[in-house]
């Protein structure tokens, strides 16, 4: 019940290869977003903080479909893509990992932001009183004190990608071994009499290493939150 089948390690190993893009592409533009909704003030900025937050309170399904008529053959971000960098999304694993990173995206700016509000400024304001550009003061005070928060976001991000059906199967469809993925994995053999055996392996890699994840994320944040007990979930 528990041999894990060639076809299985596929799904694994692109959920595993899906998410980690997704992450390592999102990573700068949730910190650049987390950095802005927390130190900057300008007029929208409660609307840019919705827009970062919809994909959280959306259907999944409505945000597969918007990124099908956006980066879809004929959208015009998936045509200037194709026309100009030849990448392509439809049907493809780099589509499943755009929706990925969408969907991760909120939480990641989520638990960043928390961690940079969490920083002293009167750290980063002694070290400006010493001499310290703000170009320096931020790479020597504020990035080092953050990077727990960082890295809690990039860590729960992972989960959310792990976990990620609704957008997928909308935007890219189930195909195997280009977008079919854990989840999309265990929904189709649901749909196959006598595959409980598949189901449940599945299942339980999917909780495991999605557990592994919350539970590191939520270790990185208490230490983001300098022993306050900082969460971010």
């Amino acid at each position: 019940m528990f041999a894990i089948s060639g076809e299985e390690w596929e799904v694994i190993s692109l959920s595993l290869k899906v998410s980690g893009v997704a992450i390592g592409l999102t990573l700068p533009i949730a910190f650049a977003l987390a950095w802005i909704l927390a130190r900057v003030r300008f007029p929208g900025k409660v609307l840019l903080d919705a827009l970062v937050h919809l994909p959280l309170v959306l259907p999944p399904v409505v945000t597969g479909w918007l990124l099908l008529l956006a980066f879809g053959n004929n959208g015009p971000a998936g045509r200037w893509l194709a026309e100009w960098f030849g990448i392509t999304f439809m049907f493809r694993w780099t589509g499943a990992a755009l929706a990925a990173a969408v969907m991760a995206l909120p939480l990641m700016v989520r638990a960043m932001r928390i961690s940079i509000e969490a920083v002293d400024r009167r750290l980063e304001d002694a070290a400006r009183t010493l001499g310290a550009s703000p170009t320096r003061t931020f790479f020597s005070i504020t990035l080092p004190l953050a990077i727990p928060g960082l890295l809690a976001g990039a860590v729960l991000g992972f989960a959310r990608s792990i976990g990620e059906f609704g957008a997928t199967i909308t935007f890219v469809s189930n195909i195997p071994g280009e977008t079919r993925t854990l989840p999309l994995a265990i929904y189709g053999a649901l749909q196959v009499p006598g595959s409980e055996a598949v189901v449940t392996r599945l299942s339980i890699i999917a909780v495991a290493l999605s557990l592994l994840a919350l539970v590191a994320s939520e270790l990185l944040a208490r230490r983001a939150g300098h022993g306050r007990g900082g969460h971010v979930i």
